[in-house]
Formats: structure tokens, C-alpha cells, sequence
């Protein structure tokens, strides 16, 4: 069955929950002055899009005081449009890939201890903002994905502590995986994959059978979501 890329791209703007989200002539174009760049820069609904939309986008963002910016695929489709974004002066940056996984191959990554919670305590937020994470874009995410309707919070550590955490979102069709993160002092002991398996099995509690996440490039976290059975679907630039 041929992948609904607006739909998939739709959850992925929601999971983010920016403040407002236009749409303009097929464009997904999410306002927001914080640091997650999927929660302000445009996205087409289609990877066969023309470039007839971007000076409407550029202008929408420039008139609420926001820089423009594109989270583009990098597929011949969207060639024409490259070359537009590019015109204003835009760069393309920090290649990401969407990944495509499934909640079986979630909970099958580990079964390790891990803490699924309906809303995130003071332990949880503190990750974010601890030694080894820039603060600022720690409370950005933590703002963000605190809005995000309906998210799963994951949490685990030595001794009930938290030392690693993690967030799942539920969408109208996909679930996602974001803000993995573990406290340096306390990596490679499996709480990563912990949370991981914990988030999927919660997730298939729901009914949530598809799951994405979206992993730079450079990334070595990329080998924990490989086997968690996650492939790639695209890898986008943040054209900036």
C-alpha cells in the first residue's frame, strides 16, 4: 500500500504541537519561535509539489516576525521547490531521516524496567535540562512536548531513578517516538531500549500499530532504532 505521506506528515507537525499551523496551498506550514525545527519550518503534504507556494510561506512567516524555513525530502520531486527556498537565500542543513517502524518491534527491543506516565513529573523535565543538554533547547522541548495531545512519557534509571526519558505521540495514524534523551553519566546501561520497549508496548495498549521517529544523520542513536525495526522512508534538510 502506497505510504499517506500528508497523513504521516500531519502527526509529525501535531506531535510537536506549535502554537499555530497554517495550511497554504498543500503546505503544512507550523508557527513556532522555539528550538525543535519540525515545529517551524513548512512542509509539503505531497513529494510531487511545485514551487507555485513558497513566497506565500516565506511571507506568512516573515509577517508574524518568524525566519522562514522548509523541512524538505530529498527526492526528485521536489526539485523545483529546492531551487525556489534556495532563491531566498536558504541553505539546506542537518540531514535527517524519517524512519518507519512498528510497535511489535518496539516492545520486542527490550523488556527491561521502564515508567510509562500520562503526564511528566519534576525527575522527567530535569533530564532535559541537565549537565550535558543545551537548557534552553531543553525547555523548549520539554514546553513542546508537554503540549503534545495525548503523549506517553517514558522514564527509566538505576534504583527508580530517572536517568533517561523519552516521549511517544499519538496521532490520527502514526504513532512517534521523540525526545530520547539519557543523562551522559548513565549511558549504555539499556535505558534508552528500556524506554523504548515500554513506549511500544503502551502504544499497542492503544490501538497505535505504526510508529515514526526522525533521527539526524550523525546520530549513533540510529543503531538502537535499527533494531527496534525502524527503516528509512527519506532523508530531509532543514532549509534555513
Amino acid at each position: 500500500m502506497p505510504l499517506d505521506i500528508e497523513q504521516l506528515e500531519r502527526d509529525v507537525v501535531a506531535a510537536v504541537a506549535p502554537p499555530e499551523v497554517l495550511e497554504i496551498e498543500g503546505w503544512l506550514a507550523p508557527l513556532d519561535n522555539g528550538s525543535i525545527g519540525r515545529a517551524k519550518s513548512a512542509v509539503p503534504l505531497r513529494h510531487d509539489l511545485g514551487p507555485a507556494a513558497i513566497e506565500a510561506i516565506v511571507e506568512a512567516y516573515r509577517s508574524r516576525g518568524l525566519k522562514p524555513a522548509f523541512r524538505l525530502a530529498e527526492v526528485p520531486g521536489l526539485d523545483a521547490v529546492r531551487a525556489e527556498v534556495a532563491r531566498h537565500g536558504l541553505t539546506g542543513q542537518q540531514p535527517t531521516i524519517m524512519k518507519l517502524g512498528n510497535t511489535a518491534g518496539l516492545a520486542a527491543l527490550s523488556d527491561a524496567p521502564a515508567r510509562v506516565l500520562d503526564r511528566p513529573d519534576q525527575a522527567w523535565g530535569a533530564v532535559f535540562l541537565g549537565a550535558g543538554f543545551d537548557a534552553a533547547d531543553g525547555a523548549h522541548r520539554i514546553a513542546a512536548l508537554t503540549r503534545s495531545p495525548g503523549a506517553l512519557y517514558g522514564a527509566a534509571g538505576l534504583d527508580g531513578a530517572t536517568q533517561a526519558v523519552g516521549v511517544a505521540s499519538v496521532g490520527a495514524a502514526w504513532g512517534g517516538i521523540h525526545g530520547m534523551r539519557t543523562a551522559p553519566a548513565h549511558r549504555g546501561q539499556g535505558h534508552a531500549a528500556a524506554i523504548l520497549g515500554a513506549l511500544g508496548r503502551a502504544l499497542a495498549a492503544r490501538g497505535v500499530t505504526r510508529v515514526f521517529l526522525q533521527v539526524e544523520e550523525a546520530n549513533p542513536a540510529r543503531r538502537i532504532y535499527r533494531r527496534a525495526g525502524f527503516t528509512p522512508a527519506w532523508t530531509y534538510r532543514y532549509w534555513r
